[in-house]
């Protein structure tokens, strides 16, 4: 039964990260926090899968054929969801990077508001086209 508890931790720790990531997505208007909220999505849904994979007892499959097994696969799965994470990280930086260089800040409703006043200056000078 403590075995199980203990799992239970694991299970409630993803959800609440997962929560806080997605809470930080989403109430935050820094564009650096929205990254930083992405990412403790994406280590809730490592630990979920770890979680998952974990077989109490359990041998890896290349060394015996004793039982019971663990699946390598959901192990595979978060390797892979890592590599593609600071992929995704790296390039959502960058994206915060170049929206600094052009806007001098890193708060989306600055940034909304100086997109909707270039546009309302563009569509006053007579910037649209003739056709």
């Amino acid at each position: 039964m403590i075995e199980q508890i203990d799992a239970y931790h694991y299970y409630f720790t993803s959800f609440a990260l997962f929560l806080i990531g997605v809470y930080m997505m989403i109430d935050s208007r820094n564009l650096i926090k929205k990254v930083i909220g992405l990412n403790f999505a994406q280590i809730a849904v490592y630990l979920m899968l770890v979680t998952i994979g974990y077989v109490d007892g359990a041998t890896p499959p290349i060394i015996g054929f004793e039982e019971p097994h663990s699946n390598p696969l959901t192990h595979v799965l978060v390797l892979t969801a890592i590599v593609v994470g600071v992929a995704l990280t790296a390039l959502a930086l960058a994206l915060v990077i170049r929206l600094h260089s052009e806007f001098g800040t890193v708060d989306t409703r600055e940034i909304e508001a100086m997109i909707a006043a270039d546009e309302v200056d563009d569509d006053s000078t007579g910037g649209g086209s003739d056709d």
